[in-house]
């Protein structure tokens, strides 16, 4: 096989990367397209087989099943243990003008094939190894209690945190510890099935402008406001979080001290927030598609005082 290389994917990717990968594409007529990295090459991908096979821009897609034309096959490859996106239909790419991300789902871009090789997450920088692992666990406490979830989407998720709560410690302290790895890697699979078959909730929402504003990782913004969302939601759903941690109050201290393993800010103040921004963030954060699905219902206000807790 001909195999010709693009490397030019940056963090959250925006359609600007997307279109120079389509312009590679078509200039080497390729028929398969191999994923290799991060959620953010994952992304990438899929958003490149959109615009490659189905023409138009991004914003075209926003949804789900609006590509008309079939689209290549692709294999996806991850080399972290986050985003879950090769189980994924859907591309997440920002556009560059709002900070928002364009959520453009299609089964027919979903990959056709996954490997997960624990050995290829091993070279990753343990700073990597930190946020996305916050990132798979945040996944699967927010999956499990949205409210699209189903029997099917709870199993997911409840298998994606019996992996990867007990082994995250484990890979921070043993970088080459290959079963841990390995569990890590499942997990966060399962995380991202469990994304595909229900949705996310207001953590993620809050996580985005962070990230928009300040350049905070999302894994670390997801895993700052992970506790303060787990508390502020205990009061309709504290029976389904006490299914995995005992009670609503010991999951919120669990993942605060997952968190600090992981060497992870504890207050937005600590990552250089202001206080005074915390309205701006509320209201961006409320138009976040994820925090539609958050299971206690969500306003600019309710939002306001979770970042506010989380200051």
């Amino acid at each position: 096989m001909e195999v010709f290389k693009f490397d030019g994917v940056r963090e959250n990717p925006t359609e600007h990367e997307v279109w120079h990968g389509v312009e590679v594409a078509r200039e080497h007529r390729i028929d398969l397209i191999v994923a290799v990295g991060g959620g953010s090459a994952m992304d990438c991908a899929k958003g490149i087989n959109f615009l490659l096979t189905n023409g138009g821009r991004m914003a075209d897609y926003r949804g789900h099943d609006k590509a008309t034309k079939p689209m290549l096959p692709s294999v996806g490859v991850p080399t972290t243990a986050g985003t879950g996106s090769e189980a994924q239909s859907y591309a997440l790419i920002t556009d560059a003008s709002s900070h928002m991300k364009m959520a453009c789902g299609d089964r027919k871009a979903a990959f056709r094939v996954c490997i997960l090789d624990p050995e290829l997450t091993v070279s990753q920088p343990m700073a990597v190894t930190a946020v996305t692992g916050i990132d798979a666990i945040a996944h699967a406490v927010e999956s499990y209690v949205c409210t699209k979830a189903n029997p099917y989407s709870r199993m997911c998720s409840r298998s994606a945190w019996e992996y990867l709560a007990p082994n995250f410690e484990t890979v921070l302290k043993e970088p080459t510890n290959l079963t841990a790895r390995a569990a890590m890697q499942l997990g966060a699979h399962f995380a991202g099935m469990a994304i595909e078959a229900a949705m996310l909730g207001v953590c993620h929402s809050c996580a985005n402008p962070l990230t928009a504003h300040y350049g905070i990782t999302h894994g670390v913004a997801v895993g700052l406001m992970l506790p303060h969302v787990v508390r502020f939601n205990a009061k309709v759903c504290g029976d389904r979080y006490a299914e995995l941690a005992g009670t609503s109050e010991r999951l919120a201290d669990r993942l605060a001290g997952l968190a600090g393993a992981a060497g992870l800010p504890r207050s937005l103040r600590e990552v250089g927030v202001s206080g005074g921004i915390l309205g701006l963030l509320a209201h961006e954060a409320n138009q976040q598609w994820t925090a539609r699905f958050n299971p206690r219902p969500v306003g600019e206000d309710d939002i306001l005082g979770i970042y506010q807790a989380a200051w």
